[in-house]
């Protein structure tokens, strides 16, 4: 994903957010069925205070702030939706990753946040339709449990021209941890948490840079490579909550032609 400008102004206005809700929860929803069809609402109320530059930032960010590559104007791509879980690890805050199976065709062995196409059952695209798939996505894919995540913000769709997949953003704070791993070996090579200090850390940053000649942020954190789409959000999130330390633009790691 392409850096978008640095203007820090202006709110971002999705048509038909999923509705917001002040009240308490220990989780995103009720019910029998995990991450099936709950009533489910992003809500603020009892996030731990170092998440506060986080949801002003979904507040006030701009598509454009986020990336180039934006929806279609003609309804194109296929809807989907990625889970950007914070949680409260050993260390202080952390993100949960996880990396695709190398046997994948498409971006094998590459991290990435839990996520993927939205069923028919997940409902509206357009309102909560990307909260089910994103929790049902994560819960498939890692083995979380959704009852104990709470969802509190979602940022604008974004594109990926060569999947052409049209991807929202949901954020969420893993209120009640639960055990997570590769579900499924096929699909995923393993599941992992990343402390948001390394990700800030000047050392694990650089520039990966793709056969095709394009340029974009990267992470090097547990062993991973995170570039792509996940590290562009990342990079994002972390410069719009005014937590990006100044980094060396100019170290540059290669991606093989398998990505």
């Amino acid at each position: 994903m392409t850096r978008g400008a640095r203007d820090d102004s202006g709110v971002a206005q999705a048509a038909a957010r999923p509705a917001q809700d002040t009240g308490q929860h220990t989780g995103p929803g009720s019910g029998p069925d995990s991450a099936g069809r709950r009533d489910l609402r992003l809500s603020t109320r009892g996030l731990p205070d170092w998440l506060d530059p986080v949801v002003e930032a979904v507040r006030t960010v701009r598509p454009t702030q986020l990336s180039r590559f934006l929806p279609p104007e003609d309804g194109r791509g296929r809807q989907s939706a990625v889970l950007i879980l914070f949680g409260e690890g050993p260390v202080g805050p952390e993100l949960l990753l996880m990396e695709r199976a190398g046997t994948l065709r498409s971006h094998p062995g590459q991290p990435s946040f839990p996520g993927g196409a939205l069923d028919p059952e997940d409902g509206d695209p357009h309102t909560t339709g990307p909260l089910h798939a994103a929790l049902r996505e994560a819960e498939e894919e890692t083995g979380l449990d959704p009852a104990g995540v709470q969802l509190f913000g979602v940022l604008p769709a974004l594109y990926i021209p060569v999947s052409e997949f049209v991807v929202t953003p949901v954020l969420g704070w893993w209120r009640e941890p639960s055990p997570v791993g590769a579900v499924d070996p096929a699909e995923t090579a393993r599941v992992f948490t990343v402390p948001v200090s390394d990700l800030t850390d000047p050392a694990n940053r650089a520039t990966a840079v793709h056969p095709s000649g394009h340029l974009g942020p990267a992470f090097t954190v547990n062993d991973a490579l995170v570039w792509g789409f996940t590290a562009g959000v990342i990079d994002r999130m972390l410069h719009f909550a005014g937590w990006e330390r100044p980094w060396d633009r100019s170290r540059q790691v290669p991606l093989d032609w398998r990505a």
